[in-house]
């Protein structure tokens, strides 16, 4: 899985009930959810602008909600989402991918997670367990 290295992403951090209007129209699940991706490189024209990696949409209701129950700092959590979110965006699936797929992907977000607090960018006690709900 590569990302071009001059890449561009947008991010955009809303509440539970637009993230729950945009996974209900663009994805068919009438729910809210933690945090949702969409990559511009797939389909068709997916290789105009191969920059462009696209967007992902944070709750910050659903965040704050996670934050308290697992014990993590609300910046922790969002910048989880964050990872998890651009994880997806460069090729990582634990939805509609194999086990082996979904393994691959939580490796790689507490591998990255984990730089982040060795470099002192996030002083974290423990790496957040659990993939993130939704995408």
């Amino acid at each position: 899985m590569a990302c071009p290295e001059d890449a561009e992403l947008s991010v955009i951090v809303v509440d539970d009930a637009r993230i729950r209007e945009i996974n209900r129209d663009y994805l068919q699940r009438d729910k809210s959810t933690n945090v949702i991706s969409f990559a511009q490189q797939e389909g068709e024209g997916g290789q105009l602008c191969p920059g462009l990696l696209g967007d992902v949409v944070i709750s910050a209701d659903t965040a704050a909600r996670d934050a308290a129950e697992a014990g993590v700092p609300l910046f922790h959590e969002l910048a989880f989402l964050l990872l998890h979110g651009i994880l997806h965006l460069v090729g990582y699936d634990h939805e509609r991918g194999t086990a082996e797929q979904a393994a691959a992907m939580e490796a790689k977000e507490q591998e990255l997670f984990g730089l982040l607090r060795d470099s002192g960018l996030l002083d974290v006690s423990r790496l957040r367990p659990a993939a993130a709900e939704g995408d």
